[in-house]
């Protein structure tokens, strides 16, 4: 009857890794930099260990913190959401996924618009919120999706909730999955938006279309070992929609953690993976530092009610996929460490240290479940205390 909580905050990157300057991310730090500029109040993530992980401006060090702490290395080829949630699960990306920053080839457009019955606009790098602003009046006038990519492996279409209903846009990003896929793209996404020029605004009908990861995910083996596994917004998607056994539909940071709390009273054991997007999506790729602080601090607000919802059958494990820099040039993931908080009723203040791969979360998770992962070290043991047995051990 045990349970993992593994809850990634979307982005929360802790500083650069050794090869950032490959990725041109020599010195970006997104905990570090907002610290930089705004006082942060997180006296919760703080009892965890998150200040104890490396010197954050205005944040102490704990002197006794209750959870484990550390940072893990990215060891896969990439800094974007699929890259890190896959490595989280133990599955790392071999292979730098494709992106396209001229945008995408014309041959491919051309069969997309024929595939889908209309033409396009954009087909370029921009930024969700800017480029809905610029094309959108074109696009309620012409019917026209627009499409758009980033410095990710993604293609993605925007359109108007009441210019193309949300089951026909999901459609037309299925035929761009299937034209996208053969070049190397990772995602499809769709991003319905409603309101007037000068006043858009994204929906939470957003869904994602991705690759299946090539190997098990953590996922995998915890529902093939009969156990729940329950997906909290977006986190289905990036895996390919294979192995969760539950979905719950929520967006937004509020929304998300909500569900999550809620889901925790229904899911008694098993894995709950939750993602918390805003960071990332709406403060990160939109260089808002202030808006990533408040939106930190709303999320410590929240976590004396997560830890209080856990018995002593549960393991909390809170983390990262990449850095996502609000002070960085660009709009773009920044190739970062990234944190491990790591919780259980009765444990101790560990410092984990730094992790080889984001694969060791996986297999603590793993570890905790009774199962096993081909990939990551569980740091499991050095959590031991409390007088609870240890999976595995």
């Amino acid at each position: 009857m045990r349970r993992v909580i593994l809850v990634v905050l979307d982005s929360l990157g802790v500083g650069a890794l050794p090869d950032a300057a490959e990725w041109g991310d020599a010195g970006a730090d997104t905990l570090g930099h907002i610290a930089e500029r705004h006082t942060l109040r997180l006296p919760n993530l703080r009892s965890l260990g998150l200040a104890n992980i490396r010197p954050v401006p205005g944040l102490p060090a704990h002197a006794a913190p209750i959870g484990g702490y550390g940072r893990m290395a990215i060891a896969g080829a990439g800094k974007d959401t699929i890259a890190g949630h896959w490595e989280i699960a133990g599955c790392k990306v071999e292979t730098r996924f494709v992106d396209f920053p001229g945008g995408f080839p014309a041959d491919l457009m051309e069969r997309y618009a024929a595939r889908i019955g209309r033409g396009w606009l954009g087909n370029c790098v921009a930024s969700g919120t800017e480029i809905i602003e610029r094309l959108g009046p074109e696009h309620l006038a012409t019917g026209k999706p627009i499409v758009y990519t980033s410095a990710d492996s993604v293609f993605q279409v925007a359109a108007h909730e009441a210019v193309i209903p949300v089951p026909e846009l999901y459609r037309i990003c299925e035929v761009a999955f299937e034209l996208v896929v053969p070049l190397g793209v990772a995602r499809v996404i769709a991003r319905p938006f409603v309101g007037e020029p000068g006043s858009f605004v994204r929906t939470g009908n957003r869904r994602d279309i991705a690759q299946e990861p090539p190997r098990d995910t953590l996922v995998d083996v915890v529902a093939r070992a009969g156990q729940p596994t329950v997906s909290i917004g977006k986190i289905k998607n990036i895996y390919g929609d294979r192995g969760f056994t539950k979905a719950v539909k929520a967006s937004g940071n509020a929304a998300i953690t909500q569900a999550l709390l809620d889901e925790l009273g229904e899911t008694r054991s098993g894995l709950v993976f939750a993602n918390l997007v805003d960071f990332d999506m709406l403060y990160g790729h939109r260089r808002d530092h202030a808006g990533y602080a408040r939106a930190l601090e709303a999320f410590d607000d929240r976590l004396p009610e997560l830890l209080a919802a856990c018995g002593d059958d549960d393991l909390v494990l809170l983390t990262a996929d990449h850095g996502n820099d609000p002070t960085w040039r660009g709009s773009d993931h920044t190739r970062e460490y990234v944190p491990i908080l790591a919780w259980r009723r009765g444990g101790r203040g560990v410092d984990l240290g730094t992790r080889p791969t984001l694969a060791d979360a996986g297999a603590t998770a793993a570890d905790w479940l009774g199962v096993s992962l081909a990939e990551g070290t569980s740091f499991l043991g050095a959590l031991a205390g409390g007088g609870v047995t240890l999976a595995g051990r």
